[in-house]
């Protein structure tokens, strides 16, 4: 949050944006800024409007708590809120900035209901994303729907209010200035996670997975895009003794160094000699594009790899639910308290892992296995064994690459969504 009150200019609009993680933040707030600036600017002086953007962090497990920085670092909002000030926020808004009588909040990522309770109390206009259903079409406004699929979900009286606008994750622009040249190597990014509940499975995981594949195969190079909400000595912390699952594997990092390839920012060479390039800049979907195929955690990730039609094996090690002293959040706490440990991973394991079909995004959408999902108690060798058969595998990875990009929405939704937007400014 800002020090001190964001003024207000005479007949300016505010435009809230509710959010959350920074999968969300990447590949839906940005674009769409980008796209509602661009457009703003486009129209004549009489249709002109002072736009105040500001961007609201909502709670959601999901979060880091680095969203903050992440968004902070763009210098495209005027205001930004802690998802921790989100209560504070509803309750008394005008501790935080002065709010313009005209205004809308838009959705996108978190809960649609906070977007719905934080329209209704500053007495602005809604207008919901939907990904996947929208849950409110009551109390929304607008809905802007990813495909048909969503509006069929929306009770009819509501429908007149939603508009298809595609897939904001087809939206992902690629640099084109920068690419992998050595053609004779095979490419595999490794996404161990953002969050330090996944980092900590993640790192030694995978650590141990680009060990055995290298040992099998030296015409392999790995790359870890390190997240905007994490950096390099987090990656010596989880491989370390501090951290309790890195003694069930033997992998270890002997040094991190600065690359010599201007593409890469450091290269991590591992006790047996393997190196990892690693990756600040985000996103970096111009080097991920290149990339014979991702091993990723579950998450957000396996939509933006789905988004640029990436082949990837998706794995969820269970065999560590125990440790959940190790967890974010509420897990973190009701873990140290062992009969709770036991009971919720109890829990987790025989109901929720049995219970749920997919894991990874474009599977979920699609409703049918497009990209191998590994979940259980997996071992790094079992997952670098079957790396090593489908990289060799032409056919195989260019059938999921083919099906990634067949479920992937229409294009140019951030600029409808822009529209929409604008459109309603000028009805209020």
């Amino acid at each position: 949050m800002y020090s001190g009150l964001t003024a207000m200019k005479k007949k300016s609009v505010a435009v809230v944006i509710i959010s959350n993680g920074p999968g969300e933040l990447t590949t839906w707030v940005n674009p769409v800024v980008d796209e509602l600036n661009k457009l703003n600017k486009s129209q004549c002086n009489e249709d002109k409007h002072e736009l105040t953007i500001r961007l609201v962090l909502v709670p959601c497990p999901n979060a880091t708590g680095k969203e903050f920085l992440v968004a902070n670092s763009w210098n495209k909002f005027e205001l930004i809120t802690k998802s921790k000030s989100f209560w504070k926020l509803l309750i008394k808004p005008q501790s935080f900035a002065n709010w313009p009588k005209k205004g809308v909040v838009i959705f996108l990522g978190g809960d649609q209901f906070w977007s719905i309770l934080l329209a209704k109390r500053l007495g602005y206009i809604n207008i919901t994303y939907a990904e996947w259903v929208s849950r409110w079409p009551k109390w929304t406004n607008e809905i802007a729907a990813m495909n048909v699929k969503v509006k069929e979900l929306i009770p009819k009286r509501y429908k007149y209010k939603c508009k298809i606008i595609g897939d904001l994750m087809a939206d992902i622009k690629l640099n084109s200035e920068i690419s992998l040249r050595n053609k004779e190597k095979h490419y595999i990014a490794l996404l161990p996670g953002s969050k330090k509940a996944k980092l900590s499975v993640g790192i030694p995981f995978f650590l141990e997975v680009a060990d055995h594949i290298a040992e099998e195969n030296h015409n392999i190079n790995f790359i870890i895009p390190i997240a905007p909400t994490t950096d390099k000595s987090e990656f010596l912390f989880f491989q370390s003794n501090k951290n309790p699952i890195a003694k069930y594997y033997s992998s270890r990092i002997k040094t991190i160094k600065n690359s010599k390839d201007f593409r890469f920012d450091y290269v991590i060479e591992t006790s047996n000699n393997t190196k990892i390039y690693l990756i600040k800049k985000h996103p970096c979907y111009e080097i991920l594009k290149e990339c014979d195929l991702a091993i990723t955690t579950v998450g957000a990730n396996t939509a933006e790899l789905a988004a640029i039609s990436l082949p990837m094996l998706v794995v969820l090690p269970t065999q560590h639910l125990n440790m959940m002293n190790a967890w974010d959040g509420i897990f973190g706490l009701i873990g140290k308290i062992s009969f709770i440990n036991r009971f919720l991973t109890f829990i987790i394991k025989n109901f929720y892992f049995k219970k749920k079909k997919f894991f990874a995004w474009p599977n979920i959408k699609a409703k049918r296995m497009i990209v191998p999902e590994r979940i259980g108690n997996i071992s790094p060798i079992k997952i670098a064994n079957e790396v090593l058969v489908l990289i060799e595998n032409r056919d195989q990875l260019k059938s999921i690459r083919d099906n990634l990009h067949k479920e992937r929405g229409e294009k140019g939704a951030a600029k409808k969504l822009a529209s929409i937007i604008i459109n309603s400014i000028k009805k209020l």
